[in-house]
């Protein structure tokens, strides 16, 4: 890997502070089901519901999630940050196997949904562009799952921390 640029450090280093909510997206299809770690993901708007989801392309994921159509964006909880780490490949356990742990829906919906997850947003891709490292996938929003009454887990200054929710 290059050594990396001042501004690209700069850039890092500012990122860092921007706070950001944690999701595994997930798919499953005729190229087979796999799932990552994300922490860019957001709304577009609600009129068609529409996400975004960026995703590196050096990914092993990244041509499975093209190639199928269809996602789940499932927005972790607070207590959730194992999974994170499950499926950022800190566990070294292979896509295929990741699913193996944890209280997946593998059948309802055509996508893995992870059952207790703060949201579950479950959709179809509807375009793709490519910026530098990464694919940022435009998702038609199909069906939403809500939890109620959770924490949630983000990520910032380059560590996951837990959101609770307050009276």
């Amino acid at each position: 890997m290059s050594e990396l640029t001042r501004p690209q450090r700069e850039f890092r280093a500012a990122m860092a502070n921007l706070s950001a909510a944690v999701s595994v997206v997930t798919t499953d299809g005729a190229n087979g089901r796999a799932g990552m770690t994300v922490s860019a993901a957001c709304s577009v708007t609600d009129s068609p519901p529409t996400m975004l989801v960026c995703v590196n392309r050096s990914s092993r994921s990244h041509g499975i999630l093209l190639a199928n159509g269809r996602v789940c964006v499932n927005v972790l909880g607070a207590d959730q940050e194992a999974l994170a780490m499950h499926f950022a490949g800190a566990t070294n356990v292979p896509t295929s196997q990741r699913f193996a742990d944890g209280p997946w829906d593998l059948d309802t919906d055509g996508v893995p949904v992870l059952r207790g997850a703060l949201s579950s947003v479950i959709g179809r891709i509807m375009s793709e562009h490519t910026q530098g490292s990464h694919s940022v996938l435009f998702v038609r929003v199909e069906k939403v799952l809500i939890k109620q009454d959770s924490g949630a887990l983000v990520y910032f200054q380059r560590r996951f921390h837990n959101l609770e929710v307050t009276a």
